[in-house]
């Protein structure tokens, strides 16, 4: 029985270790972050979510920033059955660019971190929780749908360092009229 408890604890350790070696953007700036974003590249190995990879699209975003330090995010998906927005809300933590979230469809909450940004052009975060398996989604966001080779490479190389399979690292093409013209 010991055997197993330490067993439990030495695997419990190494996993929040490996999370722990991501830290946010220095100096996060909300205000700055605020604003449309495209979702332009994706890291997520999910067996559940390997169907659905050649379907993905490039998806909008809308980060608004809360008096409280909270953030609302409205994001507009593409899919089979139309142009569909949902709306997150993230909770500040006591880490500038680091939140939490409640997911409803995993009924637990998540850590959101803003690893890398320059504001103005991309930006990399991270979603991490750990539950029967560590559960962790790669995501590279852009002011405008298109991106630089070299800010696409980062993504790349930073989801590779994250345990990744090529196969799982996507840059899905842009979504047409989602949301619809009159919309974000």
């Amino acid at each position: 029985m010991r055997n197993a408890v330490v067993a439990v604890a030495m695997v419990m350790l190494c996993t929040s270790v490996a999370h722990t070696d991501v830290r946010p953007q220095r100096d996060f700036n909300l205000q700055r972050f605020a604003g449309r974003w495209y979702r332009v590249g994706l890291a997520y190995d999910s067996a559940s979510f390997v169907p659905y990879r050649d379907k993905l699209k490039a998806s909008l975003g809308v980060v608004t920033a809360q008096a409280n330090g909270n953030v609302n995010l409205t994001m507009w998906d593409a899919t089979p059955a139309g142009c569909r927005s949902k709306t997150y809300y993230y909770e500040k933590t006591n880490i500038p660019g680091q939140f939490t979230y409640f997911s409803t469809r995993h009924n637990m909450v998540k850590d959101i971190t803003v690893v890398d940004t320059n504001y103005s052009e991309y930006a990399l975060v991270l979603k991490h929780k750990i539950f029967h398996r560590e559960y962790t989604q790669v995501a590279l966001y852009g002011r405008t749908q298109r991106l630089r080779a070299d800010i696409i490479q980062k993504f790349k190389a930073f989801a590779s360092m994250r345990g990744f399979p090529r196969e799982a690292i996507l840059t899905p093409p842009p979504a047409e009229n989602c949301p619809p013209s009159s919309s974000g």
